[in-house]
């Protein structure tokens, strides 16, 4: 039965909810429109909405109803951002006005807690219980086809017209000499934490890497972390990045890139890191590793060669725009098959998968806008193609950027480092990719979507009334920088004599 250290109140309620110890399957129906294999994002979307719409659903979950996201992905990895953040804002709040005395007492046991506390609260909209009330019959096991229209589960068989397979990824790791003997923590197991680590080592310097990392450093641990690259968060624009990088740097993390790590060996309770860079080699005693070098999907244990679903172990299940394998029969959703693996995205592809398997629907993943974002501070978020990204396509563009040091609201908030950024096609105002850094940049980067989304021009944006002051008049910004290289040299002479006429 699965368990989620500690084992306190909170995580026992959890599990309660989110895989119950005394559920009981339910009889299978006849015959199913749609068997739901994973009940993470993609797979509770999909089997609430076609419940909803009067289909006959079943969800199959071996472990925890919610998935990564409810459970060791972002809602507990934004609490712990939270909480960092709180400790951070204490340390800052001399700059305000606030003299916070000696002896001020940080306990990171407790913000731990606070975090499976608020996870626990809501567990209860991914429960077990709950999607029973929706109408899905909520099966936990081990889902796997016995034949093109058959899954069996806990030794019951279940019939279906339509299945989906939305079984997600788990953490990689990298085949480093000594890891696996020495231990190391990933997203899956570094929330289970009750006592901060005085030396973590973080590999991998993505957005998981790197949202830790800060959050870890804030906490009081010394943080080192380890990259490949010559940068951090290589999907994400280059300066906004640097900015990023920075910002954790003055936190206390110390980054080492091109790093290659040669092996990890345990001192007692130590782990020792021998890592090369430019040639040298040194080492670094730790008391924790965090392994986040990103997802390896989880195609095992459904016998999908058996029903001809093609697969790739390291890539995952093969789909087409329409999230139809290479079985027309079944579909896939989410990180199983999506190399934009968000909880954002996984939920709209189960959109797209309820359109197209009980409505026979064209509906495609090549008419998705993915925006994303990086929840460090100050956050990075981006939507559409970088710099580099349009012109290996082909695109001419026009960039705009408004640098937050010329914001009232960024000046009057203290966090005037970052900027908006817009790529437009040449001689057009079509957006064609964004990049925000900003302390509130994944709230902000919607609008921008929702224009890219709707075909609205960046001269709509300059269009629009922005509440005076706010973070998000840097867009508004951008749209007038636009209106100005549409000025043709005589209307800006014109303009220019009006305006000493009126003098």
């Amino acid at each position: 039965m699965p368990t989620m250290l500690p084992d306190d109140a909170y995580n026992q309620a959890l599990v309660n909810n989110v895989h119950p110890p005394d559920w009981v399957n339910p009889t299978p129906k006849p015959r199913y429109n749609l068997v739901v294999i994973g009940a993470g994002t993609a797979g509770l979307v999909t089997a609430a909405g076609a419940a909803g719409l009067g289909a006959h659903v079943a969800l199959i979950e071996k472990h925890f109803m919610g998935g990564d996201c409810l459970n060791v992905g972002c809602v507990p990895s934004k609490g712990l951002i939270r909480a960092s953040r709180a400790w951070a804002s204490v340390r800052n709040a001399g700059e305000f006005g606030v003299q916070i005395p000696d002896g001020v007492r940080y306990d990171f046991g407790a913000a731990m807690e606070r975090m499976r506390r608020i996870r626990t609260q809501i567990s209860s909209v991914d429960s077990a219980a709950r999607f029973q009330s929706l109408g899905v019959d909520v099966f936990l096991g081990t889902g796997r086809f016995t034949g093109s229209d058959s899954i069996e589960v806990d030794g019951k068989t279940l019939s279906f017209k339509r299945a989906v397979i939305a079984t997600g990824a788990r953490a990689a790791a990298l085949p480093i000499p000594g890891l696996a003997e020495t231990g190391y923590l990933t997203n899956e197991t570094v929330f289970s934490l009750t006592e901060l680590p005085k030396r973590l080592a973080v590999i991998g310097a993505g957005a998981i890497g790197c949202e830790m990392a800060q959050a870890f450093a804030r906490f009081g641990s010394t943080v080192t972390v380890f990259e490949k690259e010559c940068r951090i968060l290589p999907r994400d624009d280059y300066d906004g990045a640097e900015i990023v990088k920075a910002s954790i740097s003055r936190d206390g993390v110390h980054f080492t890139c091109n790093a290659n790590i040669l092996k990890i060996e345990s001192h007692g309770s130590e782990k020792v890191i021998h890592c090369e860079t430019a040639g040298k080699t040194t080492e670094l005693v730790v008391d924790e590793i965090l392994m986040s070098i990103g997802r390896a999907p989880n195609v095992e244990d459904m016998n999908l060669d058996a029903v001809g679903v093609s697969y790739n172990p390291q890539v995952g299940v093969t789909v087409d725009e329409r999230l139809q394998t290479t079985n027309p029969r079944i579909f896939a959703a989410g990180d199983i098959c999506f190399p934009y693996k968000f909880t954002h995205s996984a939920d709209a592809m189960a959109r797209i998968v309820i359109a197209n398997t009980l409505f026979h629907g064209r509906q495609k993943t090549s008419a998705l806008t993915i925006p994303w974002c990086t929840y460090t501070e100050p956050e990075i978020a981006h939507v559409g193609l970088r710099a580099e990204d349009a012109q290996a396509k082909g695109y001419k563009i026009n960039t705009f950027t408004w640098n937050l040091e010329e914001n009232d609201r960024a000046i009057l908030d203290g966090e005037t480092e970052g900027f908006a950024r817009l790529h437009v096609q040449e001689g057009t105002d079509k957006i064609i990719g964004a990049t925000i850094v900003a302390a509130h940049a994944g709230d902000m980067i919607s609008e921008i979507t929702l224009a890219m989304t709707n075909g609205l021009g960046l001269s709509a944006i300059a269009k629009t009334i922005h509440p005076y002051p706010t973070q998000a008049e840097a867009i508004k910004r951008l749209g007038d920088a636009y209106n100005k290289t549409r000025l043709t040299p005589r209307v800006k002479s014109i303009f220019n004599r009006w305006l000493t006429w009126t003098r």
